[in-house]
């Protein structure tokens, strides 16, 4: 009986065979074969041709049409069903949607297919049907696909083996660099931007004539990325340079506001367009790199209505073949700049584009390539394809200078030719032994018309010589130096950069690369209309803003068993710092404060206040200030406010408290104020430097007064030659003034002693 596991009288397909091997190891290595593929063959560019397989096949397809640009249209619907059938074995929407990219001026900075039909927009709309469309190749495209019936490249079967396609496109145009790429494989990902090719050129022959040429000379003539719709990139240009040197990085990319028919040049570049009466509109003429219009448009208009852009009153698109987006401000006294700022902030008018230059080298590896590295590559693969060109031509110019001296030993032996082919049996043998001649040299002549045999012809066989033998000595210098192949590489260069020059229409740098100026410091607070309010707290923790500053002694209605505990004057665009007695600081915008008809609000549905803690004080935020912080067991330091501001409805932690211990004292500290003073329980008061107390944004601080019962009452600052100051009693209107405050002043963190005559009872400085 046969062994069923032997196999040696068979070659059964390796995928078909059982084999006894761990459930890991087999997966492991059947999912890297997967992912090997899915890089190679799907996802990452070849950096020789910029290219992946399906749009290599799809004009490689088209070629085979003759759909080249001096040829008529063909439907898509022909185009993709020949690459499915013979070349590319997917789906026809997969083809079909390559296709449609090389076709879209908006998604390729230099367009391969050119398309008749709905190819989509930069709306974001798709494209039509393939049985609606029709298409042709580019004359870029035959920049790139030059040379293909010069032996440049090797040729593949297809997938069934019936076919053959090329392993790569030979020509010299610079895709990958000059149309980009992206895709995303198992692992790993690539992102390449599209570039100007007349400034790759500049870079590539710099490199040519200076291999150790610095990557800061590099980016000196190849400046950046240039997108297909324009738009500026706004980061330094160390920041763009260290990308291309690493091969990843990112910079951020903006639409740009431009108003080509407004009178002042200013406002041209500034994209502001005036209406007369001091009315003006802004003006988008570019939008960053695919980002569809129509969604750009939704999020203004979504901004507007969530009142995110309130100085914003509408957003109209006046499109045509051009991007036109005119954005009208609310009020003529809007700052646009300030509204710029905004659209940047709040929607995709400002995105960022991720730099990673990771393609398949000639040994089709994976590889993230710098600037120079990858044009040593690509070079280096142009020249191959030269040598490879030149050798297929010596390789011709040898077989036709073979049959061309056949020609010219038939022409100097007519007589003897004509005679032996009339009487011989085998002239081919014949003519062969007596003229010392070849197969191929023989069956030329034997094939050769009779018109043929004229003395003309003869002479035009010794011109086409001569000719030829010039050439081939032209050729094979070239093939032995490398110097010349260098220069041959430049002169071809050059004559391409002509096509696609900065003056022409379609080498003209459409995005710019400018670092964005100081830009209005964008803020939601900016957008509030700023008014007058005057802010209520009573002491069960109710909060509302009356309009306009009223007197803060008038009197306002409370819930039953309620009363005022903080009162203030503020502007609409003001934030409110509260503080905890527990030591949390909590931030309220006051435009958001309810209003003063009623009660107002329960201020613990705004902060999360912690139950068992109380609201210690209530003030305005003010940029720059300074506040003094104490607990209840002398400790204390000096708070900066722009440190205080919270985020979030938890607010932020900002005295630490221990034991029973809290938050006692919070005193803005005036400008030029130098010293402190603090009072405890005890009725003792001292006076120190104000230089002794740290500047902290969280903490405990540093002992203020020491005690030996009880803590600290209250602490203040002042300037020591103006004395120090407290309230008297009653309504709280009169201070007194003690200048002889010296025998008081001592180090931080002594004892005291008791205070000047008629220093208030409550231990309060007022």
């Amino acid at each position: 009986m046969a062994n069923p596991t032997d196999t040696s009288d068979s070659n059964p397909d390796e995928f078909d065979a059982i084999v006894d091997a761990p459930f890991d190891a087999a997966l492991s290595e059947r999912y890297l074969v997967y992912a090997l593929s899915t890089i190679t063959a799907r996802s990452l560019p070849d950096l020789r041709d910029g290219l992946k397989p399906v749009h290599r096949r799809l004009l490689w397809t088209m070629r085979q049409l003759k759909l080249d640009p001096s040829n008529t249209f063909k439907k898509s619907a022909r185009v993709v069903g020949e690459v499915i059938g013979k070349y590319h074995p997917h789906g026809d929407t997969a083809a079909y949607d390559a296709m449609v990219r090389l076709a879209q001026d908006f998604s390729l900075r230099y367009p391969l297919v050119e398309g008749q039909g709905n190819f989509g927009n930069v709306d974001g709309d798709n494209a039509a049907a393939y049985r609606y469309t029709e298409a042709r190749l580019t004359k870029t495209a035959m920049h790139l696909m030059e040379g293909l019936d010069a032996g440049t490249v090797d040729f593949i079967p297809t997938y069934n083996g019936e076919e053959e396609e090329p392993e790569l496109m030979p020509g010299l145009f610079p895709n990958l660099l000059a149309n980009g790429s992206s895709g995303i494989a198992v692992g790993m990902a690539t992102n390449i931007p599209s570039h100007n090719v007349a400034e790759v050129i500049d870079a590539t022959l710099e490199l040519i004539d200076n291999p150790h040429v610095e990557h800061d000379r590099l980016m000196e003539l190849m400046k950046g990325p240039d997108f297909a719709t324009g738009g500026q990139v706004i980061d330094s240009a160390e920041v763009i340079s260290h990308a291309y040197l690493t091969g990843r990085g990112s910079f951020r990319l903006r639409g740009v506001f431009h108003a080509p028919e407004a009178e002042k040049p200013e406002d041209v570049a500034a994209g502001i367009e005036r209406l007369g009466g001091g009315q003006w509109q802004l003006v988008i003429t570019e939008i960053p790199y695919q980002v569809a219009k129509g969604k750009l448009i939704e999020q203004i208009a979504q901004a507007i209505a969530d009142k995110k852009l309130p100085i914003l009153e509408d957003v109209r698109d006046e499109s045509d073949e051009s991007i036109r987006i005119v954005l009208v401000p609310r009020s003529r006294n809007v700052d646009p700049e300030l509204l710029k700022e905004s659209v940047f902030k709040l929607t995709d008018m400002e995105t960022r584009f991720g730099l990673n230059m990771n393609v398949l080298d000639a040994t089709r590896t994976p590889m993230v390539m710098g600037l120079k590295e990858l044009l040593e590559n690509w070079t280096r693969a142009q020249i191959e394809i030269l040598q490879r060109r030149t050798q297929y031509r010596l390789d011709q110019i040898t077989r036709r200078l073979e049959l061309v001296e056949g020609y010219i030993i038939a022409f100097l032996n007519l007589d003897r030719v004509i005679e032996i082919i009339r009487y011989e049996d085998e002239p081919k043998t014949v003519m062969m032994a007596e003229f010392s001649l070849t197969d191929r040299q023989t069956e030329a002549i034997l094939n050769m018309r009779l018109r043929s045999l004229r003395k003309l012809e003869e002479m035009q066989l010794r011109g086409e010589k001569d000719d030829l033998l010039a050439e081939q000595d032209d050729l094979q210098k070239l093939l032995d130096s490398p110097a010349r192949q260098r220069t041959r590489l430049k002169k071809d260069l050059r004559a391409l950069r002509k096509d696609y020059a900065e003056e022409t229409k379609l080498g003209a740098r459409r995005t710019r690369i400018e670092e964005a100026a100081p830009m209005v410091e964008f803020s939601m607070d900016a957008m509030i209309e700023k008014e007058p309010v005057t802010v209520i707290l009573s002491q069960k923790g109710w909060i509302r803003a009356a309009k306009g500053h009223v007197d803060l002694a008038q009197e306002f209605k409370y819930k039953e068993g309620d009363a005022l505990a903080f009162i203030l004057h503020a502007q609409t665009t003001d934030k409110l710092l509260i503080a905890g007695s527990d030591g949390r600081f909590f931030t309220l915008g006051c435009d958001k404060l309810p209003g003063a008809r009623g009660f107002g609000e329960p201020v613990r549905t705004m902060i999360d206040l912690e139950s068992d803690a109380s609201i210690a004080k209530m003030l305005v935020h003010k940029e720059g200030g300074r506040l003094l912080l104490a607990s209840s067991n002398g400790k204390g330091f000096l708070a900066e406010t722009k440190e205080l501001l919270a985020e979030t409805k938890k607010g932020k932690q900002v005295v630490n408290l221990k034991g029973n211990a809290a938050l006692q004292v919070i005193r803005e500290v005036p400008q030029g104020d130098d010293h402190v003073a603090a009072v405890g329980d005890n009725r003792k008061l001292i006076v120190f430097n104000l230089e002794e107390m740290p500047v902290m944004a969280r903490g405990q601080g540093v002992m203020l007064q020491r005690y030996r019962d009880g803590g600290l009452s209250d602490a203040t600052t002042f300037v020591l030659a103006d004395g120090l100051s407290w309230q008297m009693g009653g309504s709280g209107e009169r201070t007194r003034t003690e200048n002889d405050i010296w025998q008081w002043k001592v180090a931080r963190g002594a004892a005291g002693r008791m205070p000047p005559q008629g220093f208030p009872k409550d231990n309060r400085f007022g």
